[in-house]
């Protein structure tokens, strides 16, 4: 049986091989490299989930705004609300700040965030290593001090196995789990994506997730082939083709307009 949500189609790329690289993140055009395996990641999403489920008082079916870039931080986010059966709900643009009944935002959007109506806000720093932020506002909660107090594993709510169940508000529309993991097979089938790739992505900190795509497929797509990703911001031609070759990436997603096409075999993709 296919995995029909995207919280499933987690679990089986984790359980393919949990020590395997699963998202590798750079923090800037020379800064820091930050390598997660599925095994470390997967804790992330556990003690998330569980901040959300234990901490925050999330049930299944509320609505969690992410006012945040293409992270791996975000990503954990993004998996732990499916995790728990919350709804992500995606800001229409970089400054926005949708409002939920629990609001995630970067530093940029805290303010915004804690003026939402949300019941909880939460300030993620977004450093590489998760470290908190430097000058968190006392009415919100920082991510990283919180989530570190929550436990490794998490037993996912029914609603992460129900393809019925609401995954995504995003563009104006909600996407329930099955359009979701349907959407995430057919771009992997469009990009030919096997087990061997491995995806690079173009990040900006001025770009909401909705740069995935309104349904999350740029990034829901590799992981329905358990395909590890690279998160990497955007920098000269010469320096991202060398990143590109060091990670052994097989292909590259969000490129700006005018960057030349990777060479060495690496195709790019829409």
């Amino acid at each position: 049986m296919p995995a029909d949500t995207p919280a499933l189609l987690w679990r089986d790329a984790h359980d393919a091989d949990p020590s395997r690289p699963f998202v590798t993140a750079y923090d800037g055009p020379v800064g820091g490299r930050v390598e997660l395996s599925g095994a470390t990641f997967g804790n992330w999403v556990a003690k998330t989930a569980n901040m959300l489920v234990d901490g925050l008082g999330a049930v299944p079916g509320e609505r969690v705004a992410l006012a945040l870039p293409v992270h791996w931080q975000s990503l954990a986010w993004l998996v732990a609300c499916w995790s728990a059966g919350a709804v992500p709900v995606l800001p229409e643009d970089a400054a926005a700040v949708p409002s939920a009944d629990i609001a995630v935002a970067d530093a940029d959007r805290i303010g915004p965030a804690l003026d939402s109506g949300a019941r909880e806000a939460v300030a993620a720093s977004l450093h590489p290593l998760g470290a908190p932020l430097p000058d968190c506002p006392p009415a919100a909660l920082d991510y990283a001090d919180e989530v570190r107090g929550y436990g490794d594993h998490h037993t996912p709510s029914p609603a992460a196995s129900d393809p019925a169940h609401p995954a995504l508000e995003s563009g104006g529309r909600t996407f329930t789990a099955a359009e979701l993991a349907g959407a995430a097979r057919e771009r992997a089938r469009a990009w030919e994506l096997t087990g061997g790739d491995r995806v690079a992505i173009i990040t900006s900190a001025r770009e909401p997730l909705g740069a995935l795509g309104p349904d999350l497929s740029r990034f829901l797509a590799p992981l329905s082939r358990a395909v590890p990703l690279v998160l990497t911001p955007s920098i000269d031609s010469a320096n991202l083709q060398s990143r590109l070759d060091m990670e052994r990436a097989t292909a590259l997603v969000g490129a700006p307009p005018g960057t030349p096409a990777p060479s060495g075999g690496i195709r790019p993709l829409s």
